[in-house]
């Protein structure tokens, strides 16, 4: 049985367990949000994840961090790398979005080296095997897709982003205009211009049963794409991404009758004054299904900085309720990431997250907040480099400062309001 059926069947499963004492909740409000949908937990059956995590409504927003090759540049051992830097930096969950190489390899060396849930796009696996039979994307099977879906679930791929949501009707919304950028979804170009080209409906909307079948059977949690998204917040909130939308609530509601865990994927670039609508919307039309973000970006001018232009967004998605903060690196609409590019976005975003969490109330969200502001009231440096979210980072930039007086730092030093005041208030 998936976690969904047992919850239903009013059965508290051991990862149900694990997941309420890494959040410090009673089992059964885990089982009952898993059985209502509002919580899933992303868990092949044939992996035994030692970090699994739960991700919905009432617990810790998490955060995923995107790795992998591209065309352009293809080394394992850098993804490796990639990999550990963003488990150091706490991230919960990964995704492999190679597209260059040995994909298949690359996947499964990712999966082995993961103790956290493994996420991946399918359809990239299909279309890159397409290329390398040295035919045009547009060219790619049907059985190719479902069996890149049937075989990374094999595999013990966790999650996967399936792009039902684009069809037909979709489409016609973009060529109707007006949108700026059509399509930035990777996985929704390949799809599209397929479905143009073939003059067919999209085979994952089409055979959405199929996939529910694959998907049942090793227990994926299906993360509905978003391949409308907007990628330019000229885009925002348009006639194609709210169809989607709805499309995507529909379908989020076929698959939990099937016993299959879903979470929805939202927009990339939002302004800020739109943020809350998206959640509102989101929530609504899929009766509380987990939402997963990128970003949201709250510019289009950020380049070289997203990290943070994603961190804002992302601290707002969440406090209004997103559960599911997807990484930006700095680099951006620029390259590939770098390692140190991972751990600045796993970083900025871990910070949205928590902030999040605070706005919404999660429970203990303010636990190490209280912590640390009593270490700086006491001036304790170690407790608060200890409990900083970079613990190492922090040290560094102590060691590097060398305060004169050593219970201050060098912003302040023997003018540190805190220390001034002290003594004319008895208490420490």
């Amino acid at each position: 049985m998936t976690q969904i059926e047992s919850a239903r069947k009013k059965k508290i499963t051991p990862l149900m367990r694990k997941i309420a004492r890494l959040e410090k909740l009673d089992p059964e409000y885990i089982r009952s949000g898993t059985a209502e949908g509002k919580i899933v937990i992303p868990s092949n059956i044939n992996r035994r994840l030692s970090r699994p995590c739960g991700i919905g409504k009432g617990l810790r927003t998490k955060v995923n961090t995107n790795i992998g090759t591209s065309a352009e540049h293809v080394s394992l051992k850098e993804e490796v790398e990639k990999l550990k830097v963003s488990l150091e930096a706490n991230t919960d969950t990964v995704m492999d979005l190679s597209t260059g190489g040995d994909i298949v390899k690359i996947c499964k060396e990712i999966i082995k080296n993961s103790p956290v849930p493994l996420g991946t796009v399918p359809i990239y696996e299909a279309a890159i095997k397409t290329v390398k039979k040295r035919k045009m994307i547009v060219k790619m099977e049907e059985e190719d897709i479902f069996s890149a879906i049937e075989s990374q679930a094999k595999n013990g791929v966790d999650f996967m982003t399936i792009h039902a949501g684009i069809t037909s009707e979709t489409l016609d919304r973009i060529k109707k205009g007006p949108r700026l950028i059509n399509i930035v979804s990777r996985g929704g170009a390949f799809l599209a211009t397929w479905m143009l080209y073939n003059k067919k409906e999209n085979p994952l909307y089409e055979k959405f049963d199929r996939v529910l079948d694959i998907a049942r059977r090793y227990d994926i949690t299906l993360s509905l794409g978003d391949g409308m998204r907007p990628g330019s917040i000229a885009d925002s909130t348009d006639r194609a991404q709210i169809q989607e939308l709805v499309l995507l609530g529909q379908l989020t509601r076929q698959a939990q009758d099937k016993g299959v865990q879903v979470m929805i994927e939202g927009p990339g670039h939002i302004p800020l004054n739109e943020i809350e609508t998206n959640v509102i919307l989101q929530k609504k039309i899929s009766n509380q299904a987990p939402f997963y973000v990128l970003g949201p970006l709250v510019t289009d001018i950020a380049m070289g900085y997203d990290h943070i232009n994603a961190a804002i967004g992302g601290a707002i998605a969440a406090g209004f309720g997103a559960d599911f903060l997807c990484y930006v690196t700095p680099s951006e609409h620029i390259r590939l990431p770098s390692a140190d590019d991972v751990k600045q976005g796993v970083i900025a975003t871990r910070i949205a997250a928590h902030a999040g969490d605070i706005a919404k109330g999660i429970k203990g969200s303010l636990a190490k907040d209280l912590a640390i502001s009593r270490a700086r009231k006491r001036r304790n440096w170690k407790k608060q480099i200890e409990l900083s979210i970079d613990p190492g980072y922090s040290q560094k930039l102590r060691q590097e400062s060398e305060p004169k007086i050593s219970d201050v730092c060098t912003m302040c030093g023997e003018y540190c309001a805190i220390k001034v005041v002290e003594k004319f208030f008895n208490h420490k």
